[in-house]
């Protein structure tokens, strides 16, 4: 009888075990003015739940909440709600069956599209774009980003316009660069001195949380017995799904490494890498640029900015993009290329974080140069102490911990 009742409460406290590594706690600190910014934990964390399914669960003030989130690399993904005042978010993680309201990654007419359950938001063109009828053809690119859509659907990005055939959307080139002896510019493309094309796509990921595609570009220098490659570029770009926000978050890294045994050195320009070319719909009376150091459309041009906002009327709404550079960026925070209010007589805008405006970056064989920025595509209107908030989740993210149940 003894050993049935040792048993039995062995049993129970084993199932107890069991019943407990079942789920945990997550506890989140949330500052104050806080932008609704991804967070992340390494599923590591979670011994006990090693091979579920999970279910992640907000609970609050009595009430509980489902909360979508992803799985990828080891590492769980969610969003954390916005808020006015600092608080504490508390979750807990269970195995248990979820939504998937997955995103998704299209490819159609030469061009790779991320869009959430309800709309498109971000086209990535891998396949070569060329000029319209009559204009020289080593105009032609690939590799950018064209449309980049408000999350009401406005498109804030332009392409191929007279003023500039070579300007494309969201892109990455740089202006004046040694190489082997020779400048090359991969930027003007009118100069046929260089371009950069999409070369092949690495692994995409979908999930309810963001989409994510890599694709390889090369910097490519035109001579005259042939061409050569001269820098590699592998370039990540992170959608977030805005679910029901007025916003929604994208992550760029570009990982840039010398194609040869011979450096590639990007010398001083006034203008050259992240650039935007907005939407023409902006001009200087119904658009506005805010900088981190209070920098507006006057004045911003060749200052230095951790982020950027510009926002203004497109399609009878207000829409914008909060830019923003990463801590650990070459000669951050980084110089701001704007151009003046008097561009073309109308003001048209572009906008451009610039690391080598202002100082050369020599780039060795056998090493690797990363470049990280995030953009916040919103419709509405964004402020400065928003884009303050959202910087500091972007630059320190907030870290979730683990509570003993």
């Amino acid at each position: 009888m003894i050993f049935k009742t040792l048993a039995l409460i062995a049993f129970v406290f084993l199932s107890l075990q069991v019943f407990s590594q079942e789920k945990a706690t997550i506890k989140v600190k949330v500052p104050q003015g806080y932008a609704g910014i991804p967070v992340s934990i390494g599923l590591d964390e979670f011994p006990g739940l090693s091979g579920h399914e999970l279910t992640l669960t907000e609970v609050s003030g009595g009430m509980r909440t489902h909360v979508p989130m992803q799985e990828d690399r080891g590492m769980l993904y969610w969003m954390v709600q916005p808020g006015e005042v600092s608080r504490e978010v508390v979750y807990e993680l269970a195995a248990g069956e979820y939504e998937d309201r997955s995103m998704s990654v299209v490819y159609s007419g030469g061009a790779l599209i991320i869009t959430s359950p309800e709309k498109n938001l971000l086209s990535y063109q891998f396949e070569t774009m060329y000029p319209p009828a009559g204009v020289d053809s080593a105009f032609s690119r690939s590799g950018f980003i064209h449309p980049l859509w408000s999350p009401h659907g406005q498109e804030l990005t332009r392409v191929q316009p007279k003023d500039h055939y070579h300007h494309y959307g969201i892109w990455n080139p740089w202006t004046h660069v040694l190489y082997e002896g020779d400048t090359v510019d991969f930027w003007n493309l009118g100069r046929k001195q260089g371009t950069v094309r999409f070369a092949d796509f690495g692994l995409s990921t979908t999930g309810s949380v963001f989409a994510e595609y890599k694709a390889r570009h090369e910097h490519v220098v035109f001579r005259k017995e042939a061409e050569e490659v001269a820098l590699n570029e592998l370039q990540t770009v992170r959608v977030y799904n805005p679910g029901d926000r007025e916003y929604y978050v994208v992550d760029f890294e570009f990982d840039m490494s010398c194609a040869t045994e011979s450096p590639v050195k990007l010398l001083e320009y006034r203008y050259g890498g992240f650039g935007w070319r907005t939407t023409g719909e902006w001009n200087n009376k119904n658009s506005t640029v805010l900088s981190s150091e209070g920098k507006t459309r006057k004045d911003a041009d060749g200052t230095n900015a951790r982020w950027c906002i510009v926002q203004g009327e497109v399609g009878g709404d207000h829409a914008g993009v909060v830019m923003m550079s990463y801590p650990s960026n070459y000669n951050h925070p980084e110089p701001l290329r704007i151009w003046p209010e008097n561009q073309y007589g109308r003001g048209d805008m572009f906008a451009n974080f610039s690391p080598t405006k202002d100082k050369d970056w020599l780039l060795e064989p056998g090493e690797n140069y990363v470049l990280k920025y995030r953009l916040i595509v919103f419709n509405g209107n964004f402020t400065k102490e928003q884009a303050d908030a959202a910087w500091e989740s972007y630059a320190a993210p907030l870290k979730p911990t683990v509570l003993k149940n």
